[in-house]
């Protein structure tokens, strides 16, 4: 079986027991904790490690999140450390998110500027995305600096949508006319 739908089964299974003890926002939490960890790289190889056995693995875990998480996120460690699973662990754990954000309805959308953007201008940008029909209201924005763009942003949203009106886009669009009008 695959990797991301062993990942997702698991992710699945803690949603629905977390919604069905009314803890989706705790256990969410600490998956985002488990995630921050994850970005460890000595962790995250540890984790994954056929070598080191799995008490030295609890042990770990116990350590970084005895008493910091919910009962469920750390008995539904336990059972992924049981079984023998701990390497889906990061897939889980980002398969979690994914499920989610599906549920909560939560749209990603990756904003490119060629500056920083203000919190009113963000608003301004969620609001027109709202408005667009094609997002839910609940917008989470990662955003990026890149001054190659020199002015305006560049929008990315579900698997392959893109919306672009950066000043070099534009450069690049009055080129490729140029060229076409020898």
């Amino acid at each position: 079986m695959s990797a991301n739908r062993v990942a997702s089964r698991y992710a699945k299974a803690l949603i629905e027991i977390a919604v069905e003890q009314d803890k989706l926002e705790i256990v969410n939490e600490d998956i985002k904790s488990f995630s921050n960890v994850l970005s460890n790289r000595e962790f995250e190889m540890m984790i994954k490690s056929p070598i080191i056995n799995t008490d030295k693995k609890d042990k770990v875990l116990d350590a970084i999140f005895g008493g910091k998480i919910d009962a469920i996120t750390t008995k539904f460690f336990k059972i992924i450390l049981r079984k023998g699973r701990e390497s889906y662990l990061p897939n889980i754990a980002d398969a979690f998110v994914e499920q989610y954000k599906a549920l909560k309805k939560i749209s990603t959308v990756t904003l490119t500027s060629a500056t920083e953007l203000s919190e009113k201008a963000l608003n301004a940008i969620k609001a027109k995305l709202t408005e667009s029909g094609n997002f839910g209201e609940n917008i989470e924005f990662k955003t990026f600096v890149d001054a190659s763009l020199i002015g305006g942003f560049r929008l990315e949203f579900g698997d392959d949508k893109l919306y672009d009106t950066s000043v070099s886009y534009k450069l690049e669009q009055l080129k490729k006319e140029f060229k076409k009008n020898n």
